[in-house]
């Protein structure tokens, strides 16, 4: 995991990175509060595949709260989720609980860097792309990193967990 900074953020998910010394870049665009959809903003103001975009969900797996990262261009399975995880039942997270547990606002949570360690579960689609887009933990910045990085770091794990829309 070779270290290359291009833009210093000073968010705590690049901190994350700056520490394990994981090569990533920075994009950052003008973010418009009135997106319908910040994953898809994100993807279209950057020029990105929505495919290799993730967004970060919270969601409660068996009342539990847990992280899931998902591409953009879909959506979350939360059968699916629970399943990766063990669990019986998953819902979305209520969005003040998702920003309590991770110290960032939705629209702007990144899978790195959270307060809190959460259970976390990877889309498995992620795995087949040279490089995955993830919020940095600002909305209008996203981190380009590596997938297996993106594993080790979270400690996550993979399954097919996205479905298209």
């Amino acid at each position: 995991m070779a270290k290359k900074r291009r833009e210093r953020v000073g968010t705590p998910a690049t901190e994350v990175l700056d520490r394990a010394g994981v090569d990533y870049t920075v994009h950052s665009y003008d973010h418009d509060p009135s997106a319908a959809s910040y994953g898809l903003e994100a993807a279209e103001e950057l020029g990105l595949d929505p495919a290799a975009v993730f967004k970060t969900l919270l969601a409660e797996v068996d009342a539990a709260l847990v992280v899931a990262v998902v591409p953009v261009s879909g959506q979350l399975d939360l059968k699916a989720l629970a399943a990766a995880l063990g669990g019986k039942r998953a819902a979305m997270a209520d969005p003040a609980a998702a920003e309590r547990a991770t110290g960032y606002v939705v629209g702007g949570i990144s899978p790195l860097g959270q307060k809190r360690r959460l259970p976390c579960v990877l889309d498995e689609t992620a795995l087949s792309l040279p490089k995955v887009y993830v919020s940095a933990g600002r909305r209008g910045t996203d981190v380009g990193l590596a997938p297996t990085d993106l594993v080790q770091l979270l400690g996550a794990r993979t399954g097919a967990i996205g479905r298209a829309p």
